[in-house]
């Protein structure tokens, strides 16, 4: 068997069954994470903003900062960790880059984040995740391509494609 071979059967066994909902730095999150204590397990929720993803396959993790009693305090979680219950998105940031280290230097008013509106894209996608967990992984019907808005690189190559 070749190392790649290796590699991907021990990614395959890690992977989350349930995917994470759809979430970008600057969004405010809950995450659920177990906690050991001697042989009881319990729920704790840390809540705060995502500064950082890091996408790297089964490897991928995110970023959550939030401020407690004063002080500042990081947390990074993997997406495909056994110990994350699940993650809850309270409400969406709007910001211009990708790893928002920055907040890390402000405090108080000058720390806050707008609120992103909704696309219509986004709104469909999360009133389908809730279904397809319901329905046991089932796909959902593909939108029509000629009503679907094309963005980004190589999406409006993908839609051309798909006619």
């Amino acid at each position: 068997m070749s190392a790649q071979r290796i590699l991907d059967s021990i990614e395959k066994t890690n992977t989350r069954s349930a995917p994470l909902p759809a979430f970008r730095p600057g969004d405010s999150l809950k995450v659920w994470a177990k906690i050991r204590e001697g042989e009881k397990t319990r729920l704790q929720a840390f809540e705060g903003v995502c500064i950082c993803r890091a996408a790297k396959g089964t490897r991928s993790t995110f970023t959550v900062r939030k401020i407690s009693y004063g002080v500042g305090v990081e947390r990074i979680f993997p997406d495909h960790s056994p110990n994350i219950e699940r993650v809850e998105v309270t409400s969406r940031g709007k910001v211009n880059q990708s790893r928002l280290f920055y907040l890390r230097d402000l405090s108080g008013k000058a720390a806050r984040i707008k609120e992103r509106e909704y696309s219509e894209r986004e709104r469909e996608v999360e009133a389908a995740a809730p279904a397809e967990a319901a329905d046991g992984a089932e796909a959902a019907p593909k939108a029509d391509a000629s009503t679907a808005k094309a963005k980004g690189r190589g999406a409006r190559k993908a839609k051309r494609d798909a006619k």
